[in-house]
């Protein structure tokens, strides 16, 4: 895989504690200490930052809350684009804060709304080539605005159906981090069958399980964890039986050969050479 000279920071997810699970009273938000490696690694609160609520139902409430958020950090130069469809994106306006952002931010939601009114526009071409040859240049995302980073995209599924052919719905993301395919508010929603039957369609890529307020950050193809849960490596290279090819819609699926991984704040994950390297116990919490 060629080395993107930016950044990668795709985040599990947090809502707030409501009392609904209508989005209109569970916004995404954010950790500061998430949001901080986010302004650090963009450059600090002098940083241009651009959040794209395109994900969410409510994108005004979600744009003004990451806002607040960023200001409460200390940013200056925090800037709303709200994309509501392709034209939207092939605006001169659209373009123009993507070539200045510093930091892209994509909000939680609906991350098929983010594919089909960004992908293959104007923008989502900039902020692919920016990533992959500006240092310095940082996309992150949380929930919908993580999985959409991969080629191979999540783009529905129930846990309540866990391992049965045809419970994944998978799409083409924006292809910002090919070799992996990312599930977020894993641990929470108990996604583990989800993200298990999406390697077994994809099994030459490897599966990422974030769990809330957790991330990575990911540079030179190296994923360092951050945050205080947990992520799961999936890796079925070396699947010894994988029945998913020949099975009707609605069976029952086997695996066999699975390798998982289990990493918290600090360890690190090498894409290219999937080895894992652990934080030792005595270091400090990042």
């Amino acid at each position: 895989m060629l080395t993107n000279k930016g950044t990668l920071i795709p985040i599990g997810g947090n809502e707030d504690k409501g009392i609904e699970d209508n989005e209109q009273y569970t916004l995404e938000f954010i950790d500061d200490g998430i949001l901080f490696h986010v302004v650090r690694e963009a450059g600090g609160t002098d940083a241009n930052i651009v959040v794209i609520p395109t994900a969410s139902s409510i994108p005004v409430e979600v744009g003004e809350n990451y806002l607040e958020a960023f200001s409460t950090l200390g940013c200056k130069n925090v800037t709303v684009l709200d994309i509501r469809s392709k034209e939207d994106s092939e605006k001169q306006a659209s373009i123009n804060l993507i070539k200045a952002a510093n930091c892209i931010m994509f909000s939680g939601g609906d991350q098929s709304k983010i594919t089909n009114k960004i992908g293959g526009t104007e923008i989502h071409e900039i902020i692919k080539h920016r990533y992959k040859n500006e240092k310095g240049f940082v996309v992150a995302g949380t929930s919908a605005g993580a999985m959409m980073m991969s080629q191979e995209m999540i783009a529905g599924g129930s846990a309540t159906e866990a391992f049965i052919k045809g419970a994944v719905t998978m799409y083409k993301g924006l292809g910002l981090v090919p070799g992996l395919i990312i599930d977020t508010h894993f641990i929470k929603r108990g996604r583990f069958g989800r993200i298990s039957e999406a390697v077994a369609q994809f099994p030459e890529l490897i599966g990422i399980g974030l769990a809330e307020d957790t991330g990575m950050i990911i540079k030179n193809n190296k994923c360092r964890v951050i945050g205080s849960g947990m992520v799961i490596i999936f890796d079925g290279r070396r699947l010894r039986h994988n029945n998913h090819k020949i099975l009707e819609e609605g069976t029952p699926m086997s695996l066999t050969g699975m390798r998982t991984h289990i990493l918290s704040n600090g360890d690190r994950f090498h894409i290219d050479k999937k080895k894992v390297k652990v934080l030792p116990i005595e270091a400090p919490f990042i």
